[in-house]
């Protein structure tokens, strides 16, 4: 069985890299249809997925079963002032991505955002639920999703949100960093959604892409909570020396607005292969422990 990999320096790509070359997530171990594989990981820098020719000449000549699609331009408030590049990564990309998906009869697994979401209410968003973005970089991501629903008939789209793992920059270790320097943090207190573990997601990932379940899923931690109930409970875990405070996004001066409110419901997940998203409490206690441990191993 042949896998194609986009984005795969990122934070998800490179935790699929994990899970696949170790057979076994800290959830478990993964289907052992995974153990006969070939995959190509392939970055930015190897493969331009906005190109539609580069697209069409590697896959048709790769023929892979599937496409699990990590790529993204995800700087939030870079995309207000830098559409064009935005539009071709989030939107352009996955469209040439599914066109050519569809040309060879491969499943494409296109990952997506809360963002594609205007923040309002307080009950978590479903997958029916329709998207109303607020920032050029949720109206990219949703115009992606919508050309792979119109070029590809074997489609997953898996929205996740608030992401953190072991590779790549990410609100747990930026929170750390700034906690360990700084002694005191201002956090924001007004935006609520779903942290969620990048090793949890890829596991979710992979046994979604086995299955004949085509459509719209969202996958994140279980329970909700702000930025600052986040960055508090990394600081906890983390036996930081550091005070943190509540603030509002009006305090902070960025481009992009961020939807107030982003909680998913993993509806159609609990509805097909099963919802073993671990609570975010728990996902991200986990995390810091493995990253202590390996700490403690490299000295």
């Amino acid at each position: 069985m042949r896998l194609l990999i986009t984005g795969s320096n990122g934070q998800l790509g490179a935790q699929l890299k994990k899970i696949l070359q170790a057979q076994k997530s800290e959830l478990g171990e993964i289907d052992n249809s995974y153990s006969d594989l070939e995959v190509k990981y392939l970055s930015h820098s190897d493969f331009d997925i906005t190109n539609l020719k580069e697209v069409t000449d590697y896959i048709t000549s790769f023929k892979p079963y599937a496409i699990i699609n990590c790529a993204a331009y995800t700087n939030v408030d870079k995309c207000e002032t830098d559409m064009d590049a935005a539009f071709k990564v989030n939107s352009l990309g996955p469209r040439n991505l599914a066109i050519v998906a569809e040309k060879v009869n491969a499943k494409l697994l296109h990952v997506s955002t809360d963002y594609v979401f205007n923040g309002q209410g307080n009950i978590p968003f479903k997958e029916y639920d329709i998207p109303h973005p607020v920032s050029v970089y949720g109206k990219t991501k949703l115009l992606g999703e919508q050309y792979v629903k119109e070029n590809c008939t074997r489609y997953f789209i898996v929205r996740t949100a608030w992401l953190y793992g072991y590779y790549g920059k990410n609100f747990v270790y930026t929170i750390m960093k700034a906690g360990k320097e700084k002694g005191h943090l201002d956090v924001v207190d007004d935006q609520r959604g779903n942290p969620t573990n990048a090793e949890d997601l890829a596991y979710h990932i992979l046994k979604i892409l086995l299955t004949e379940e085509y459509g719209i899923y969202h996958c994140t931690g279980k329970g909700e909570c702000t930025w600052y109930d986040f960055a508090r409970e990394i600081i906890t875990l983390s036996g930081i020396n550091c005070t943190v405070t509540p603030t509002t996004s009006d305090n902070l001066a960025r481009a992009a607005k961020r939807p107030a409110f982003s909680s998913l419901d993993n509806m159609m997940l609990r509805s097909t292969v099963g919802d073993e998203m671990r609570d975010w409490k728990e996902a991200l206690k986990c995390f810091i422990e493995n990253l202590e441990k390996k700490s403690k191993d490299n000295i």
